[in-house]
């Protein structure tokens, strides 16, 4: 499974966002590393990254990123080896091993929900819950129709949606400038398309996704609350996986979900949704850091902890 956010595509958004990108590759590995700064200075941030086929691609990766770091003046590597070639259970130990340390949070979900393609869509279907497939089937009956867009100018109708899902739940999307941004780059060239659910011709619905090689990224999706006993969220969502599936990919990533043991978690709402769809929960080693300048990384943990306690 290919990583969008270690794709030229990604790449590109984060360039046309102001930031600095690096990518390097090697014998079975590459890596798309991001400049960021935080309270410790500058960070060297592989999302989901490096990209390895063995340990020892692995640690030829991150010895370039080390060389990166010290080269750009940055105070560690932040890592998520997703796609590194390394089980989630045996990461910690191994990682630990070669000098690195977990991240005070993990930037990006350690669990996702993989609904994959392979087969017939019929099969796919099958896995649902059958009021999702239902609603699938139907709902047109209701005068609800479904379009895919690579206009950049219709990222205000998720926009728009996603500001009623702020207001009604209390929760702060990401800024309307970002997500313009990230519709500019992505939708003109086909690495993104936006989905909406329309109620004759106006639209109730809205889902963005992102696709790499061989996987859709279901990166964000808002509705309007006024039609929400429609559930039209729920068809739109199947509608882009079967365009995935004509497209000739193989998985849809729904990214996030809860632990199953935390059902009090903030996003076990979501996840109920997201599995009613089918599909397998993946687990990823994480977020780690390791230090280049150790000195300052120590400070920089120590600051945190202490302001954690004060708080």
């Amino acid at each position: 499974m290919e990583f969008f956010l270690q794709t030229p595509a990604w790449a590109a958004v984060q360039r046309s966002l102001g930031r600095r990108v690096h990518e390097q590759s090697g014998p079975g590995w590459s890596f798309l590393a991001i400049e960021e700064k935080n309270h410790a200075g500058k960070v060297i941030y592989a999302p989901y990254g490096p990209v390895a086929e063995s340990v020892e691609a692995f640690d030829a990766a991150t010895a370039a990123l080390v060389a990166l770091a010290k080269n750009e003046g940055a105070v560690f590597v932040r890592m998520e080896p997703a796609a590194a070639g390394l089980t989630a259970s045996d990461a910690g130990s191994l990682l630990r091993a070669r000098g690195l340390r977990p991240a005070p949070v993990n930037q990006q979900p350690e669990l996702s929900w993989i609904v994959d393609l392979e087969g017939d869509f019929k099969d796919v279907l099958a896995g649902m819950k059958p009021t999702n497939r239902n609603l699938y089937r139907n709902i047109h009956k209701k005068g609800v129709t479904f379009r895919a867009s690579r206009d950049p100018a219709d990222i205000r109708i998720l926009l728009h949606f996603l500001h009623l899902t702020a207001a009604r739940n209390g929760f702060k999307p990401q800024s309307d400038e970002y997500l313009t941004q990230v519709a500019a780059s992505l939708l003109p060239n086909g690495a993104g398309t936006l989905f909406i659910a329309e109620l004759e011709g106006e639209p109730i619905a809205a889902a963005f996704t992102y696709d790499s090689a061989d996987t859709r990224v279901y990166a964000h999706a808002a509705l309007d609350d006024t039609h929400r006993k429609l559930s039209a969220g729920i068809p739109l969502l199947v509608t882009l996986m079967a365009d995935a599936k004509e497209k000739g990919l193989k998985h849809v990533d729904l990214w996030g979900v809860a632990p199953e043991d935390q059902p009090d978690h903030k996003w076990a709402g979501f996840t109920a949704f997201k599995k009613s769809f089918g599909g397998r929960e993946v687990s990823y080693p994480g977020t780690w850091d390791l230090p280049v300048n150790k000195l300052r990384y120590g400070a920089y943990q120590l600051a945190r902890k202490l302001r954690d306690k004060l708080r």
